[in-house]
């Protein structure tokens, strides 16, 4: 295929890419009720899931500290299109996280012809992995992160003459920023593996950085939670066993193939 040729599959593949996004937004649109009061401000309410299971972990504890009030919390608009604004927003950004693995899919289709026989074999399931990864973050972010982070910004205060009231842009925008990132920054195997694939880092450099990684997740752990090391540990557990086993992928992508096959003959 020529250049044009390539380019001509790579705009049609993004063409199909964004018609299931959009058809994904206008499904969302149609249930404005549903994606809203069961899903964006689900957090707020003491009946979402992570919220009663950390008061009930705190009550066996005897940490009242975990029993999150996000009730109290009041959204408001400030704007005249603010509402409307925000339900084409959040429509477009469901039918993004909801179209993530059909993205991944058409690029992979893109990317895959280009490559050889081998790396082909060894990249079998990348668009189930990253897809999951994505996914798996999206919801860890979703239930246990927002509520955290919901709880201790909303309930904040610098004075108690000062009170909170958040307008409704303000939240959106935290909720959906932090759920995006959090499902994107759990594809960390997925980039050690290539980066580790073209020789731009090594297992012995992130075995280097370990340390300096743990307090970077520990003081990120440490903003965005409670003050309490019971939620901390919540957070920084899942982010550290997604280090170690990137550090895992890149010791295992940096041996050779000779080695590879040494090793798993040994095995037998």
């Amino acid at each position: 295929m020529s250049f044009w040729d390539h380019l001509s599959e790579l705009r049609w593949r993004l063409v199909r890419s964004v018609i299931v996004i959009v058809i994904i937004a206008i499904v969302a649109m149609m249930n404005r009720e549903f994606i809203f009061d069961r899903i964006i401000l689900a957090p707020l309410s003491p009946d979402f899931p992570t919220v009663r299971w950390l008061c009930e972990f705190g009550q066996w504890m005897h940490t009242p500290e975990l029993c999150l009030d996000n009730s109290s919390l009041q959204i408001i608009n400030i704007t005249m299109s603010g509402q409307f604004m925000t339900h084409m927003y959040i429509s477009l950004m469901a039918g993004i996280i909801a179209g993530f693995p059909y993205i991944i899919w058409e690029l992979w289709k893109f990317v895959k012809p280009a490559l050889h026989e081998r790396e082909r074999r060894y990249s079998s399931g990348a668009v189930l992995i990253i897809s999951a990864l994505f996914l798996f973050g999206t919801a860890f972010s979703y239930y246990l992160l927002v509520p955290l982070t919901v709880n201790f910004l909303g309930t904040y205060q610098v004075s108690g003459a000062v009170q909170n009231q958040v307008s409704l842009s303000s939240y959106i925008s935290t909720l959906t920023s932090l759920t995006f990132s959090v499902g994107l920054v759990f594809e960390l195997p997925v980039l050690v593996f290539v980066l580790a694939k073209i020789g731009i880092i090594t297992a012995g450099i992130m075995r280097k950085f370990r340390k300096v990684m743990a307090i970077i997740i520990l003081i990120l752990a440490g903003i965005i939670t409670p003050p309490d090391i019971f939620s901390q540990i919540m957070v920084t557990i899942p982010l550290l066993a997604l280090y170690e086993l990137s550090i895992i992928i890149a010791a295992r992508v940096g041996r050779k193939p000779e080695d590879v096959s040494q090793s798993e003959s040994s095995d037998k």
